[in-house]
């Protein structure tokens, strides 16, 4: 809610509901009580999840979790509104995940879950699942107004009058920031939502506008030893005209009926989007290889124009088998994606030298499922369930030989069997395959558009995954909620495609595993401590002299709070993120620094509707990084690409004020 931030049991008690000790809810109170730097980091509160960024901020977060550099999306899927927010085929990278359209001050609470365990998640969800669902009435009228430092500014106003039998809700977001950054960087966001609903998410209907704008210059990561010689400062770009611009505009519409038995629900969307991005790794290594001078450096353009289509619709049963009760599900599930075009393109200073490829593309999924739940005994129920997807790829390419069509259908089987709940806690065995979709353009792919000859092998639309999972869920004193999840996911062998580069390339198989702790302790009613602890170990499971580390996949997060209310007019909050080390190469002899991060937030409630709020974002000024990678690049003064660490900085302590009323 949009009321001063209440110290409770944030999160839904889901004894009895949950299908696997790893899926959860955060509630709005919890979200509205922390510091967010950035709109995505919203998705932080699922435990376990890192967001973080290696370039302007108006570009999709990069994302981490169980063993998982989820690039910008892939293998976790997001949803908000009941609209799915994942790119495939997408210009700059496969399930690309944009949340810089989100409102957090209007999330009424974030739904997740973990593992390829449920037969209603498709594609890019065998890490997790995310559905974020927006308030559907606000209890007044906000007006909000944020200043902060480096040219931060933010208003945002938000309402939800009676109309009819329903409530029209409103919001309105303007937004600058230019960062500690050298080169400003200018990143300017215009975003609205606009929704009418009647009744409830159980039994009722709501339509959805949202429309969002966003346009930035980028500092993208930089080579270390530009840094260590003094080339360029800490903050500072070996390319000042890298950035992008960018848009979504959509539509959508969830309704519900709730019957003695029963439970239907169907939503339907379109969206409308694009993005220009221009970025600049490598500086002058292609480009020194092909004329034996720096000139024009490595820039290049990743675009693409979208518009994208689909529907979900399920029905839900409750009755007995004999004296057992029981829930029968059934679900289809449909999307149609067509970009014209999604392109890569060489560039300088943001103007476009020559093409490497342009595609137009028309991508369809169609996806049936159904689910069994059977209560055994007052301590034992069971939920299987099967799913199966067929989807269909058009590609009309700008290099002739790289069009065609192409198709692939999945069936993946899912089990769960929980047991209790003995003492308020609950015992989970969680087994099932799940899947994520390839980009179609490496589904027809046959040269290298690069020089249009070398032959390049095709990729499996659809791959694989599998998973397991062992988990408790308790509360063992009052006010304490805790979860424990041993997990394992493998994934099959596959060819990737390289957006950067316009080809594919090949991905071993790969085997993730780790354990998980998830805390909240509501210990009075002004103090609550969260605490949410995961270790993963990844690694490939075929032999290759270079090993078998697989780069960039965390081993250990924390995310620790404390929450503080009802001190008289006095509210806050401590946060500290850890991010730990990451094999940055195969061998593990290159790896990234671990980081530390505190966000504290100090408010002050002047009266029932008006309040202020300092938040400070890295509180103690650590000098870490959000991101690091290794790889080759080749500055303007060097012969010949030398592989280096390559960083994006966090930013400095930044200080924020925002002061709200109700109207």
């Amino acid at each position: 809610m949009l009321s001063p931030v209440e110290v409770r049991a944030q999160s839904e008690n889901l004894l009895g509901e949950a299908t696997a000790g790893s899926e959860g809810v955060v509630s709005s109170q919890r979200l509205q009580a922390v510091p967010i730097l950035r709109p995505g980091e919203a998705l932080e509160m699922v435990p376990g999840l890192i967001v973080t960024q290696h370039a302007g901020d108006g570009k999709a977060n990069q994302y981490f979790l169980r063993g998982f550099n989820l690039d910008h999306g892939t293998d976790f899927a997001t949803y908000v509104g009941g609209v799915p927010v994942n790119m495939p085929t997408h210009a700059h990278g496969q399930g690309y995940t944009d949340l810089n359209f989100l409102i957090p001050e209007l999330v009424d609470r974030v739904r997740f879950r973990k593992g390829p365990y449920y037969a209603e998640e498709g594609d890019f969800s065998s890490a997790g699942a995310a559905h974020i669902d927006y308030l559907r009435k606000l209890d007044a009228t906000l007006g909000q107004a944020t200043l902060g430092e480096r040219g931060y500014v933010r208003s945002l106003v938000a309402g939800s009058p009676v109309v009819g039998n329903g409530n029209l809700l409103y919001a309105f977001e303007w937004f600058h920031n230019d960062g500690p950054w050298v080169v400003p960087e200018n990143y300017r966001k215009l975003n609205g939502i606009l929704s009418y609903s009647q009744g409830t998410r159980n039994d009722g209907f709501s339509v959805t506008a949202m429309a969002y704008r966003g346009t930035w210059t980028s500092t993208d990561q930089v080579a270390l030893r530009a840094v260590d010689s003094g080339l360029v400062s800490r903050f500072g770009t070996l390319d000042p005209t890298t950035g992008g611009e960018t848009h979504r505009y959509s539509l959508s519409g969830e309704w519900a009926k709730r019957g003695q038995d029963s439970q239907t629900k169907a939503n339907a969307w379109w969206l409308k989007s694009g993005l220009d991005l221009w970025s600049n790794f490598q500086y002058c290594l292609n480009d020194f290889a092909a004329t034996g001078i720096c000139g024009m450096g490595d820039q290049f353009k990743q675009t693409e124009r979208r518009q994208a289509g689909g529907f979900a619709a399920s029905h839900t049963l409750f009755g007995r088998w004999g004296g057992l009760e029981v829930q029968n599900s059934i679900g289809i599930q449909g999307r149609i994606d067509r970009l014209s075009p999604v392109g890569l393109y060489e560039t300088q200073a943001r103007n476009t030298i020559s093409t490497v490829r342009a595609d137009d593309v028309t991508q369809r999924s169609l996806s049936l499922w159904a689910q069994n739940e059977i209560r055994w005994a007052s301590w034992f129920r069971s939920i299987t369930g099967l799913r199966g997807d067929a989807y269909d790829f058009k590609v009309n390419s700008s290099l002739p030989a790289n069009s065609g069509k192409a198709n692939d259908q999945m069936a993946t089987p899912k089990i769960s069997l929980v047991f209790g709940p003995w003492q308020k806690t609950e015992l989970y065995l969680n087994y099932g395959h799940g899947f994520h979709s390839n980009d179609a353009r490496s589904t027809t792919i046959r040269v290298d558009p690069a020089d249009g000859a070398t032959p390049v092998d095709r990729v499996k639309p659809l791959v694989r995954t599998k998973g397991y999972e062992a988990g408790i869920r308790t509360k063992p004193v009052a006010g304490w909620q805790s979860t424990v999840s041993l997990w394992q996911l493998d994934a099959a062998s596959e060819l990737l495609f390289v957006g950067d580069a316009g080809t594919t390339e090949p991905s071993r198989p790969s085997r993730r595993q780790g354990l998980e702790w998830t805390n909240l302790y509501v210990l009075t009613n002004w103090l609550a401590f969260d605490a949410d602890l995961s270790w993963s170990k990844a690694r490939f499971r075929d032999f290759d002299p270079a090993d078998n580390y697989i780069p960039g996949a965390v081993t250990t997060t924390a995310n620790l709070g404390i929450t503080l209310d009802n001190l008289g007019p006095w509210f806050g909050s401590l946060r500290l993120r850890y991010f730990g080390p990451r094999p940055l190469i195969e061998d593990n002899s290159a790896r990234s620094s671990a980081s530390a991060l505190t966000n504290l937030r100090l408010g002050y409630k002047i009266d029932k509707r008006t309040k202020v709020t300092l938040d400070v974002y890295n509180l103690f000024d650590r000098k870490v990084n959000d991101i690091e990678y290794w790889y080759a690049s080749q500055l303007p003064s060097e012969a010949s690409p030398v592989f280096d660490r390559h960083i994006h900085p966090t930013e400095s302590r930044t200080l924020r004020l925002t002061i709200s009323h109700q109207f």
